[in-house]
């Protein structure tokens, strides 16, 4: 197409001498109606900034572990209108050949509080360009009317019978970056092989349609319909599948405070505890509204512990609350942490929580299922990065316990596949705090998961047992669990690529490490490449995902330690786990072992020093 109102003259007088980015420079300059955006690649011409224009310009978004995800602002890489409209007409385009009914059924639009004023973009007005792509080819959407927690966006897909839909969200990322989302009509996260198909898609339908760009068309479209009333009342309603004790929550003397951390969570949290009978939580006054900036924590992941939940647990302190609970920007995750006889505060691990959860949705489900209910039908997931509490669990009680890739996209697909299968489904976790109590959402929710630890914790007070003395219970009852999960920040992909190519050519080429230290090593798992030496045939039982770094290695004394690379951020993480048998159990000779193999994990397989790794211990 022409370009538009881009003096083309400047433009050829300001080539770069690099065709593939003048190209790239001429399309941003010709496509892109925001003008702080335009403004940010027309000044890098302007000042010759050639390196950054092609690390903007010359690379597009990609799917990860949750969709896409990157920094706002100006860029083919990065996220703004543009992109979004981008990602949007590839998806309308790879479903007009996916659903002949996609017009009727519609899709979901749903959008946290993020926002940078510096690129006039806000997860709202993405939004609004995302329906706008589909509004204007006719097809049916249903746009929040205001911003919601990201499992209502999947939960609103499968009560709307809708195609797929999107949420705009960064999660829990530094408040410069933004995402997308995208779910599937079976509620859950898309997986390959769409994700590869729409990104296919995208790339033949670079060029903004007629219409794309008209925001207001959410205003206006007879075919825009506000899901908003409809799917809370019903999700609300839902949740009380999962209410086992309202007798009990009507009368409890316990106090819950809870932070939305500036997120979206505050409404929703204070909804479901009324829908299970309970006086509404104490918010935290300086985290309950939206704030894009986050002013009040270093970074708005509750997964950070102590450190970000100060104020909750100081207001806590105030008002005699024992428990606070703290939902992520998005409220698809969930922290929580209980003040202990000393006065301290034990904030769970996501790990520690599920054993929990684990142990309290099956109880429930024993406690209330039918006389010829089969417990050989009941299910619980994990991600194979997380704890193995649950198998433990299950060995002992008789239901089954799956396993699947790292993403609760896998979860998703997995569950639906096994509800269709007349499974049922109680509990599936990911240890970063993720959490699927029942099956209503086929994503985590954190706003589920408070309301069904504080229903807990009533329950527990009424057998004079706190949550810590309970975890301690399961412990004693299937074998303690013990876990660290932590993290190293690296900036640089060959890095990370050097470090993971080195342990497969451990002892010369294509042979991976016998030993970490003085501990031996029985078994290799690479995800990456589909090896797996405990397998007669040499191949991972786990699907190959050859995009991202992953290594498991199981050592003779019962640790389980992985190395992955992060699908959201700059990260190469490390999970490790001592499982004991029952009766094993004296915790600080476990702790210390644990210890111990990690540290010979990361000086002998990540070479922190040598290869600038700053460290975070979490």
């Amino acid at each position: 197409g022409a370009p538009g109102d881009v003096n083309s003259n400047v433009l050829v007088a300001r080539s770069t001498g690099d065709a593939q980015l003048d190209k790239a420079v001429w399309q941003w300059l010709s496509w892109d109606k925001n003008q702080k955006t335009k403004e940010q690649i027309e000044s890098l011409l302007q000042d010759g900034k050639h390196k950054e224009l092609r690390e903007r310009l010359c690379c597009r978004l990609t799917f990860g572990t949750a969709g896409l995800r990157s920094a706002m602002g100006a860029g083919f890489c990065y996220i703004n209108d543009l992109t979004v409209i981008q990602s949007t007409q590839g998806i309308s385009k790879y479903l007009e050949g996916s659903f002949s009914d996609l017009k009727q059924r519609g899709f979901v639009v749903g959008y946290d509080t993020r926002g940078q004023v510096t690129s006039k973009c806000s997860s709202k007005k993405l939004a609004k360009l995302t329906a706008a792509v589909l509004l204007a080819k006719d097809v049916l959407v249903y746009f929040f009317s205001t911003y919601v927690p990201t499992p209502f966006v999947p939960y609103a897909v499968q009560q709307l019978g809708a195609v797929a839909g999107v949420m705009i969200t960064a999660s829990h990322n530094r408040k410069e970056d933004n995402g997308y989302k995208v779910y599937w009509e079976n509620g859950a996260q898309i997986t390959s092989p769409h994700d590869k198909e729409i990104i296919k898609c995208i790339e033949e339908c670079v060029e903004p349609w007629n219409g794309s760009w008209n925001e207001n068309l959410v205003d206006t479209s007879p075919l825009r319909q506000d899901p908003l009333k409809k799917i809370c009342d019903s999700y609300m309603e839902d949740l009380t599948k999962i209410c086992y004790h309202r007798e009990l929550n009507v009368q409890t003397s316990l106090k819950f405070v809870h932070t939305s951390f500036h997120g979206v969570g505050h409404d929703y949290v204070q909804l479901a505890f009324k829908a299970f009978g309970f006086q509404p939580p104490i918010p935290v006054p300086e985290q309950k509204d939206p704030d894009p900036d986050f002013s009040t924590v270093r970074c708005p992941n509750p997964e950070e512990g102590e450190s970000v939940l100060e104020l909750s647990l100081r207001l806590a302190e105030k008002e005699d609350a024992k428990i606070v609970v703290a939902t992520d920007p998005d409220a698809d995750r969930l922290a929580v942490a209980e003040q202990q006889e000393n006065g301290c505060w034990k904030v769970f691990t996501g790990n520690e929580l599920a054993a929990l959860f684990g142990w309290w949705m099956f109880s429930r489900w024993k406690e209330n299922c039918s006389q010829d209910a089969d417990v050989r039908n009941v299910y619980m997931l994990a991600t194979t990065v997380s704890s193995k509490i649950l198998r433990a669990i299950a060995l002992k009680e008789g239901f089954h316990f799956e396993e699947t890739l790292p993403g609760f996209k896998w979860i998703g697909s997995r569950v639906k596949n096994l509800l269709d299968n007349g499974k049922e489904v109680l509990f599936a976790f990911e240890e970063s705090i993720g959490f699927m109590c029942g099956t209503s959402v086929l994503d985590k929710d954190g706003v589920s998961a408070a309301v069904v630890i504080a229903e807990m914790a009533t329950y527990l007070q009424g057998q004079s047992l706190t949550l810590a003395q309970k975890l301690v219970d399961i412990y004693e009852t299937y074998g303690y669990h013990i876990s660290k999960t932590s993290y190293f920040l690296c900036y640089d992909p060959p890095t990370i690529k050097r470090i993971f190519e080195r342990l497969r050519n451990f002892d010369g080429p294509q042979s991976y490490p016998k030993c970490c230290g003085i501990y031996n090593i029985l078994h290799v798992r690479d995800i990456t490449t589909g090896y797996d030496s405990s397998q007669l045939n040499k191949k991972s039982v786990l699907p190959v995902s050859k995009s991202s770094q992953m290594i498991t290695f199981t050592f003779q004394n019962g640790c389980v330690a992985t190395l992955r690379t992060s699908g959201t951020e700059p990260k190469i993480k490390y999970y490790a786990e001592l499982c004991a048998l029952p009766g094993h159990s004296d915790r600080s000779v476990l702790e210390e072992e644990l210890q111990k193999l990690i540290e010979a994990l990361v000086e002998d397989f990540l070479e922190p020093a040598k290869n600038g790794l700053s460290w975070r211990s979490a």
